[in-house]
């Protein structure tokens, strides 16, 4: 678990970083960003920034190529405002969660229908047996 300290910077950095990129990063490949997490190690050196885009595939790859060639001024602007001994190296990953929760519902979709299927089936069935399977001993 992080300690506080690194959850604090975390924290700090995800805000440091939001403002840089809406009011010094001019690229126009950067797509409408959303900051979603930001996980720094226990030593403070490096900073992993997780992040989502609106849009299509071809503005999350221009999005990630405008992060990387902003990441040096981007470590600058957090470095300036930590005030850090060791500013921490940025790296920038897609985060995956817009995805998986899409997946997801397309999964309860899928369960949903096979229970109306399955709903159906058992409407007009009968037990394949006795009323009552058991046998008793006073037959």
């Amino acid at each position: 678990m992080p300690s506080n300290r690194a959850l604090k910077v975390a924290d700090r950095i995800k805000e440091i970083v939001a403002q840089a990129l809406e009011s010094r990063v001019k690229d126009p490949r950067l797509g409408f960003i959303t900051l979603t997490d930001v996980r720094v190690t226990g030593d403070l050196q490096q900073a992993s920034i997780f992040y989502t885009v609106l849009g299509d595939e071809a503005e999350r790859s221009a999005t990630a190529i405008a992060l990387n060639s902003a990441r040096g001024m981007l470590r600058t602007e957090v470095g300036r405002t930590l005030g850090l001994r060791i500013t921490p190296s940025l790296e920038f990953f897609q985060d995956g969660l817009q995805e998986s929760a899409t997946a997801m519902n397309d999964l309860l979709f899928e369960v949903a229908r096979k229970d109306a299927e399955l709903a159906k089936v058992r409407e007009g069935a009968k037990p394949a047996g006795d009323a009552d399977p058991y046998k008793r001993a006073e037959e």
